[in-house]
């Protein structure tokens, strides 16, 4: 009996153990903006904590073209106290990559990861195309994302080029961009509608070509037919990037629906440096102590400059306008902090010469006072 009790007890603390080992465990998960730990170790069906960031996990882009250019961005939020830091993103195949808007996030900030598939950068005879993308995290801890993506490839359809590629263009011009479909098949086929999201894109398909051909060394016969697709990236665009994907329906019974991507990096006819989202940081202040910041005004082509406006009449800042005409104008900024603020934050207006709208920009400094 006392032999039998003895195996018991010793099972009831085998089994104690174990729990507050787990439960040890728990103690070193990282700790959501809510406050609730999430532990580490999980089960094979669970998530892991950066896999929880991710909007999705996988992305199948349909069917495209044999030489298409398509992407989809996915969305990484920062769900937890610490920071996260994006350490890198690999791929299993030479056609597609991975682009972080951003590799660090404090808590609750969010990024993408735009993952593009190029079919011009392989060779591939395969009719479904799949790559694994994976996102490394190096802190809090380590951990990896891995995100399968695939597309289904028709041979039967060339677009050249992959995509519409309107880099450097110029804001509030119009430009458009060509690009050639081709179909081998049957003789009737046609391009029924296109849908486009943008308002800043106007598409249309224009039938150049329709005839009967036959491939080399086989009988039987088939038709091209052949189309430009225009693509109008309208003076409406904003400065900055554009990635929109257009859709081509065709009268296909199986794969209507082509997609097709139109990229654009719009060039501002003035940019203000050094800044980030239009604001120019001026750094760390101390009160009634002046600091000089050189702003950096480009434009096109030559401009003079009018006028400097600040919005608010606070005495903080000092410039002195250029008054040559080139095309790169440096504003000396003069600024003295106030005594009782911790922030100080400032609008100007700058009156360009022959030019009917201002250009503006903001400055930001945070006003830390000199230590004793």
């Amino acid at each position: 009996m006392g032999n039998r009790n003895g195996r018991r007890w010793r099972w009831v603390a085998a089994v104690l153990i174990v729990l507050a080992a787990g439960l040890a465990g728990l103690g070193h998960g990282l700790l959501p903006a809510g406050g609730i730990r999430v532990g580490s170790r999980l089960m094979a069906s669970e998530l892991t904590w950066a896999e929880k960031m991710f909007d999705a996990r996988s992305h199948d882009f349909g069917v495209i073209s044999l030489t298409s250019k398509v992407t989809h961005r996915f969305t990484v939020k920062n769900l937890y106290r610490e920071t996260v830091h994006i350490a890198g993103v690999k791929t299993t195949c030479g056609c597609s990559v991975g682009r972080p808007s951003k590799t660090t996030l404090v808590s609750g900030e969010v990024a993408s990861i735009d993952v593009t598939m190029d079919m011009r950068r392989t060779r591939t005879q395969l009719a479904q195309k799949t790559a694994i993308l994976t996102v490394v995290f190096d802190r809090p801890t380590q951990a990896e994302v891995r995100i399968p993506v695939k597309a289904t490839v028709r041979k039967d359809l060339v677009m050249t080029p992959g995509s519409a590629d309107f880099t450097g263009v110029e804001q509030g011009a119009r430009s458009s961009r060509i690009m050639k479909v081709q179909y081998a098949g049957r003789g009737d086929w046609s391009i029924r509608q296109i849908e486009v999201n943008s308002p800043h894109l106007a598409v249309r398909a224009e039938e150049t070509k329709r005839k009967e051909a036959r491939r080399l060394g086989i009988l039987s016969k088939f038709h091209e037919v052949h189309y430009d697709l225009v693509v109008d990236l309208k003076p409406s665009a904003p400065a900055g990037p554009l990635r929109e994907t257009i859709v081509l329906v065709t009268d296909d019974k199986n794969s209507p629906r082509i997609p097709v991507l139109v990229e654009a990096t719009v060039e501002a006819e003035f940019t203000i440096s050094p800044s980030a989202a239009g604001v120019v940081t001026l750094g760390a202040l101390a009160p009634g102590r002046p600091k000089r910041v050189s702003v950096v005004i480009k434009g096109r082509r030559d401009f003079r400059i009018e006028k400097i406006e600040a919005e608010t009449p606070s005495g903080a800042f000092r410039t002195r306008v250029p008054t040559s005409k080139r095309r790169v104008q440096v504003l000396p900024l003069t600024v003295t902090a106030p005594t009782g603020v911790r922030e100080l934050r400032e609008t100007f207006t700058v009156t360009i010469e022959d030019r009917v709208e201002p250009v503006t920009f903001e400055v930001l400094g945070q006003v830390v006072p000199a230590a004793r």
